[in-house]
């Protein structure tokens, strides 16, 4: 088991690096110049001069990601351009609020999953089965962009409940937990009915049947364990990704969180800040996905013993 975790994190340092280039090369090469951002359209050539050799972009690109990547190998990601501190400082910042909505989202999710996905499997044909397959189609179909200001028009503007951006009120995380919990739920509920509906035509659960077990007991203690797999690959991955901001639903809340750091540090060619957002999204999304290897073997015994 030790020897797997070291060679995963051996294996984190070669993708954090070959991500580190990725994204040094990419924002380096898209249009736009943080100084005319920082300073405006109309602003002095003298004024744009000093202000980028006091931000070091006078330097060859080379020398600025050596620079950078000496910075990280002392657990320094650099200073923000726009906003004069340290990214790390700012990434810390703004994790409390990311993964606020992460796990209340990841707990929607799992309270509408499970019940819709059980009954589907169970109830295979039924109108249950099709209510929750029309679940599932609509919240897969309807993106987050559209479907969150859905919510702010019936929830906050036309019945007044609750606020419609920041996280200034405590109801304020409400609609965008909503917005991301209720589309990871169309996906884990279809992947849970597909996995189920596997599994109980496994001999394993007819023999069950055939002793006389309880069909509860068939479901829960027999078919259910082993249909978990392919949903905890799948909520590693969902909650990998809301751990690092869900860009696009912070962005329309207005949340604080990674993912909206991530659109303004864009917004302002604010390449260090960037830099550190891609970095901390990286990180997050491989510990998940290493947390979920670990757990497949707690859950598998097969798994254990092949390894």
């Amino acid at each position: 088991m030790a020897r797997i975790i070291l060679n995963r994190l051996l294996g984190t340092l070669f993708v954090l690096f070959g991500v580190s280039l990725l994204v040094f090369l990419l924002i380096h090469l898209v249009p736009g110049d943080p100084v005319e951002v920082i300073l405006g359209e109309q602003a002095q050539a003298a004024d744009r001069e000093s202000l980028r050799l006091a931000l070091g972009l006078d330097k060859p690109m080379a020398v600025q990601w050596w620079e950078y990547m000496r910075g990280l190998l002392h657990a320094d990601l650099g200073h923000s351009l726009y906003m004069h501190r340290p990214v790390s400082e700012l990434l810390i910042e703004r994790l409390p609020a990311s993964a606020e909505l992460a796990l209340l989202s990841l707990l929607i999710a799992v309270m509408l999953a499970l019940p819709l996905g059980l009954i589907a499997a169970t109830q295979r044909g039924s109108g249950w089965d099709w209510l929750s397959s029309g679940f599932s189609l609509l919240g897969i179909a309807i993106p987050n962009f559209v479907f969150g200001p859905l919510l702010i028009l019936l929830f906050s503007i036309w019945l007044g409940w609750l606020p419609v951006s920041g996280r200034e009120q405590g109801l304020s995380i409400v609609l965008p937990a909503l917005t991301l919990g209720t589309a990871m739920a169309a996906i884990l509920s279809r992947m849970l009915r597909s996995s189920l509906l596997e599994v109980l035509g496994e001999d394993f659960v007819r023999s069950a049947r055939a002793r006389g077990l309880h069909p509860l007991r068939v479901l829960f203690r027999h078919a259910l364990n082993n249909a978990m797999l392919p949903l905890i690959t799948l909520l590693g991955l969902q909650l990998g990704g809301l751990l690092a901001g869900a860009v696009i639903t912070e962005t329309v809340f207005d949340w604080p969180g990674i993912g909206r750091l991530t659109i303004e540090a864009i917004q302002r060619r604010d390449y260090p800040l960037l830099q550190g957002c891609v970095l901390f999204i990286s990180l997050v999304y491989v510990l998940i996905n290493l947390l979920t290897d670990m757990t497949y073997r707690f859950i598998d015994p097969r798994i254990r013993v092949s390894t």
